[in-house]
């Protein structure tokens, strides 16, 4: 292992820990689909024991996938260990993430347990796991704010009792790069029986140096795991991004010396494919993948790409899947190039009929929008992601008028149940006067705490219009995503989309960082 680096994708765990970012079953299967061609290691793919949602969402990508490793996350107690093992059988490769806490403050004021208590329990804990599945991996919760001379013991224990990947979270964030990296290699020079598990690091960017404290962890403490989430996507400011450091890897060879399997090109697709899902946007100038990413505004900067593109880019732009973008499907396009373009893009539908009923919708959206995207087929597709049987609410149609110096008005039709109802009212505008006249029918009283736009596809006003709406209720915060290329149709799609994931209301439990 000394020349290749692991990639632990958590995009599906811990990325889902953000708040309004939970996905559907069908949703995580087609992000897991989209990891797997984009060669990630292993997979975690949820906390199998929080609801029987996560369960059934494990389950489901461990019976599909079968390139990379697929992980489940499980509290170190025989409950959430077994019920791991039980939704992980159908793995080609399956692993077991068990973690506890050990720092002394979340021992004290979270477990309320002794130091000894627990090591006793890391150790039957993996102790069990082990019998249940090969391939175990252990966290200490909150590691690098634990005692060093403790958390030696616990990790030579748990070592002892086949652990054969141990990670060191940096659970909230605090870590400084050369500290980190120091306390890995203190670890791992200390435990005495170190060299029989991969090490591995979990930082995040409450600091904004989760990417910079990983690669630190690797080159100065001897990690060959990193665990990462597309986009960076995760509670608070989020986890190291994936696209981040696999890029360092590569562009600075040079100075890591270190190979990942990762397809570089499916990079921006798996960017773009979680943005869609889960509502999350990508800044701009987020590196690699951000629309700015490979864009030059100064004249002096695009003087010298044109005559040397290596003179201010060290990456090309289609090396991590850039010229993906191109367009793919039209309205003279049939139902088995769209349903070929499905399968490639990862996308999955249970049954024929469904597969026709996307067809009838890329249809409409063809007869309104010349060139279709890969990115519109997605967001197509995620638009409908909820079967008909468990969408509570679902949009019918929409008319609104907009005049200067009229108050706007809208009238929507919708669907609750099996009943239909039809609701006006005016508004500060005409999203504004859409979202009140739903709300005057459903009366959800949840409060709103964000609303934002985003081209689908860019350099065109012809492009869909991409609506995320978060909401607040009963404590529970939900994203809800519309796509349509009228933004007030798209508008009162995400804010139905919302709704219905919080009268889906599904218990989680909150887990490690």
């Amino acid at each position: 292992m000394a020349d290749k680096l692991i990639i632990f994708d958590t995009t599906l765990r811990d990325g889902e820990q953000s708040p309004g970012a939970s996905m559907t079953r069908d949703e995580k299967l087609r992000i897991a689909r989209q990891l797997e061609r984009l060669r990630v290691d292993v997979i975690e793919a949820g906390f199998a024991a929080s609801s029987n949602g996560d369960f059934e969402a494990v389950k489901l990508i461990a019976d599909n996938i079968r390139e990379s490793t697929v992980c489940s996350l499980a509290r170190a107690n025989d409950r959430d260990i077994a019920r791991a093992a039980e939704a992980l059988k159908g793995a080609a490769q399956a692993r077991i993430h068990t973690f506890i806490a050990t720092s002394a403050l979340h021992m004290e004021k979270k477990l309320r347990m002794t130091p000894d208590q627990v090591l006793e329990q890391a150790r039957q804990s993996v102790r069990f796991a082990r019998n249940l599945c090969g391939d175990i991996e252990f966290s200490p919760e909150d590691g690098y704010r634990s005692d060093v001379d403790f958390l030696c013991r616990v990790l030579e224990a748990v070592i002892d009792e086949g652990a054969t990947t141990l990670n060191i979270p940096d659970t909230v964030g605090y870590a400084i790069p050369e500290l980190y990296g120091d306390f890995i290699r203190t670890l791992r020079e200390r435990v005495p029986n170190s060299d029989k598990a991969i090490w591995s690091v979990h930082c995040h960017n409450d600091l904004g140096m989760a990417v910079a404290n990983s690669l630190a962890g690797v080159k100065i403490g001897g990690a060959r795991q990193i665990e990462c989430t597309i986009n960076g996507l995760g509670e608070r400011a989020g986890n190291c991004a994936l696209e981040e450091v696999v890029m360092a890897l590569r562009t600075r060879r040079d100075y890591f010396g270190l190979d990942v399997g990762i397809d570089a090109t499916q990079i921006v697709p798996a960017s773009r494919m979680v943005s869609q899902t889960t509502g999350f946007v990508v800044q701009p100038n987020k590196a690699v993948v951000g629309a700015n990413a490979f864009a030059h505004a100064s004249g002096i900067h695009q003087d010298g790409v044109l005559k040397a593109r290596d003179t201010y880019e060290i990456m090309r732009a289609e090396d991590v899947g850039w010229s993906a973008n191109k367009i793919v499907l039209g309205k003279l396009s049939g139902r088995n190039a769209f349903k070929q373009r499905l399968q490639e893009l990862g996308v999955s539908l249970a049954s024929e009929a469904e597969v026709n009923a996307a067809f009838a919708r890329f249809k409409d959206l063809a007869d309104r929008k010349s060139e279709i995207f890969d990115e519109d087929i997605i967001a197509l597709v995620g638009d409908e992601s909820v079967s008909a049987e468990q969408e509570h609410f679902r949009f019918l149609s929409l008319s609104q008028r907009s005049e200067t110096g009229e108050r706007p008005h809208a009238r929507v039709t919708f669907s609750v149940g099996a009943s239909e109802f039809t609701t006006e009212s005016d508004g500060n505008g005409p999203v504004d006067a859409s979202l009140k006249a739903i709300e005057s029918q459903v009366q959800s009283g949840a409060e709103m705490l964000l609303y934002s736009v985003n081209a689908i596809t860019s350099g065109s006003t012809e492009s869909q219009g991409e609506v995320t709406v978060r909401l607040q209720h009963g404590g529970r915060v939900v994203n809800g995503v519309g796509a349509d290329p009228d933004i007030v149709i798209a508008s009162a799609k995400a804010y139905l989309s919302a709704l219905n994931k919080l009268h889906g209301n599904v218990d989680r439990v909150a887990a490690q960082g």
